[in-house]
């Protein structure tokens, strides 16, 4: 149990209708009346928010969740299959998990997994990972406006906007929270 005056914003809490995040906190305290709390939740399995106003000091449950590094070591019928990187066990995550976060994994990557109670909620993975880049359109010159950008395919089948000298077999860099190109690697 935690008070609701000792949470922070990326906090889980276990409440009665399911695991949620805590987006947004806010203290309130009026002129009249006693103060509250306002928080914004994200609910980890459905990823819907929610609004909830809890009184101060009232107490919640908070879930324990644990990030441990795990390998990406392929996909097939049952999922995304992942590797504990201390115990070497390995068990399978449902594509519905995994969710736009698989535009950039690539076999053998590490990633950070959450898990509660010993089963997976999401997926974290580095601010940049490294693409190569499987199939390109050539640079035309002449006709263009500096800073011009081509659209390229990379190995995991992400499109992404370009300079025009990246070509294909060049290894990309790629923000993994937006898709835009950052640079060659």
């Amino acid at each position: 149990m935690i008070s609701t005056n000792d949470v922070k914003p990326g906090m889980a809490l276990q409440l009665d209708n399911g695991l949620f995040n805590i987006v947004e906190y806010q203290h309130v305290k009026p002129g009249k009346g006693k103060a509250f709390v306002r928080m914004k939740l994200k609910n980890v399995e459905t990823g819907a928010v929610i609004d909830r106003t809890f009184r101060a000091g009232e107490d919640v449950d908070r879930a324990i969740i644990e990030r441990k590094d795990h390998q990406y070591l392929f996909r097939d019928d049952m999922g995304f299959h992942f590797m504990d990187l201390e115990t070497y066990s390995q068990f399978a995550v449902s594509t519905e998990l995994i969710g736009e976060v698989e535009r950039f994994m690539i076999e053998g990557m590490t990633v950070v997994l959450a898990m509660h109670e010993g089963t997976p909620i999401g997926v974290d993975l580095p601010a940049a990972v490294e693409l190569k880049v499987t199939e390109s359109e050539p640079a035309v010159k002449g006709d263009r406006v500096s800073g011009a950008t081509k659209p390229v395919t990379v190995e995991t089948g992400l499109v992404v906007q370009v300079p025009l000298f990246v070509d294909s077999g060049d290894v990309i860099k790629v923000d993994t929270r937006s898709g835009a190109y950052l640079t060659r690697a």
